[in-house]
């Protein structure tokens, strides 16, 4: 466990470090969100933060392949190298996105192309842990790869609307997977903990730790796509690591849904951003409108309009993310008929707090100031707290809408 615990501290030290370089970076290509009248934030906000996140992925990696406990699953074979890659190719999608904008069908094009190289590594869903299921042929297991992974990327993706929001999911998210791989290959190896998912995990963990300080309410920097895009294809790897490569019957210390839990869990740890994705493709294919059609759905959005403040939006989603991820692996070590009354309790007080109104007067950001404001930053004249104490959303083109503005 120490070894991992180290990890996640290389992985948040660096990405905590770099921020302000690529922030400067990003000011400097013009990568910025800038204002539109849909828009909730004041200023322009600096994007590219995926950068570093991807940079102390990258250390952690090389720093944990040099470790001989890790070594020896983390080999040039290893399959962790093909998710490596493939973030990297999903992270520079991201970059050219952030910085000149591409269409949506050129971006899913990009998206394929790097789950398509991840694939093609050796990160396949071979097999389900339900009855010795096999996917089929090397064809259909490439597709169904390419599927799920590129599902994951934009489910992260349409999430990443408010400021810490993506980081902070993900990062609960990662948090929850790592107990569960953890467990899960103590158990199956109880002399041996070593595993390429939770190098992984413990990597992703760390990236979205060192972010947050820079991305929490109000943010200085925004990841953009080139950071939810790569969080996406590290999730999504690590799950299919697990999901497809583990023994079903290894998969439980004695309790209930010994078969179903590697399946089981890589969905519920990143429930919130797939059923925020679902509900959006649903909803704007119903209209007849484009899946990649921005509008003010999203959950976030519909908290917002509730009257919650930004803040509380933010930790009501990472409530519920908490919730569903660790009740989900509680169950490896626990009973069901233990898990259950606790998992429902939360929930009941999870919807009382999502339920409360809060009336919160709204001001009229269009103000002379605001834009005196964005002049002086994109001149660079002041600080990152100078000038990026009003934002109010993270820089995801997808989610940059108002709260206020009506749904289509």
């Amino acid at each position: 466990m120490r070894v991992y615990l180290l990890l996640m501290v290389i992985a948040a030290a660096v990405t905590l470090v770099l921020v302000p370089v690529v922030r400067r970076v990003a000011l400097a290509v013009g990568a910025i969100t800038q204002l539109r009248a849909r828009d909730v934030h004041t200023v322009p906000i600096p994007r590219l933060g995926g950068v570093a996140m991807y940079a102390g992925l990258v250390v952690s990696f090389v720093v944990a392949s040099r470790i001989p406990y890790l070594s020896r699953v983390l080999g040039t074979g290893s399959a962790a190298w093909g998710v490596l890659i493939g973030a990297g190719i999903m992270c520079a999608v991201g970059v050219i996105d952030d910085i000149w904008e591409l269409d949506w069908y050129a971006k899913l094009a990009g998206e394929v192309l790097a789950a398509g190289v991840m694939a093609w590594q050796g990160v396949q869903l071979v097999t389900l842990p339900v009855m010795g299921l096999t996917v089929g042929s090397s064809r259909l297991t490439l597709l169904v790869t390419i599927f799920v992974v590129v599902v994951v990327v934009n489910a992260v993706n349409f999430m990443d609307g408010l400021d810490g929001l993506a980081a902070g999911i993900i990062g609960i998210a990662a948090a929850a997977f790592f107990l569960y791989s953890y467990m899960l290959t103590r158990n199956a190896s109880p002399g041996d903990y070593t595993s390429e998912a939770c190098a992984m995990v413990a990597g992703l963990v760390g990236i979205c730790a060192g972010f947050l300080p820079h991305n929490f309410h109000p943010a200085s920097i925004f990841m953009g796509d080139s950071g939810a895009l790569m969080l996406g294809t590290v999730i999504a790897g690590a799950g299919i690591q697990v999901t497809g490569q583990i023994d079903p019957a290894n998969t439980s210390i004695g309790y209930a849904l010994p078969a179903f839990m590697p399946l089981l869990v890589p969905m519920v740890v990143i429930l919130l951003p797939l059923v925020d994705f679902i509900w959006a493709v649903v909803r704007r294919l119903a209209r007849g409108q484009a899946p990649f059609h921005p509008d003010a759905g999203h959950l976030h959005h519909r908290l917002l309009r509730r009257g919650h403040s930004h803040v509380a939006a933010v930790l009501i989603l990472y409530m519920w993310a908490t919730i569903a991820s660790f009740s989900c692996v509680a169950l490896v070590v626990i009973p069901g008929r233990r898990v259950l009354p606790v998992f429902l309790l939360l929930c009941a007080v999870g919807v009382v707090v999502t339920r409360r109104q809060l009336h919160v007067p709204r001001k009229d950001t269009a103000t002379s100031g605001n834009t005196a404001r964005s002049e002086d930053m994109i001149k660079g004249s002041q600080t990152p707290a100078e000038f990026s104490g009003a934002a109010a959303v993270d820089g995801n083109r997808e989610d940059r809408v108002s709260a206020t503005t009506e749904e289509r």
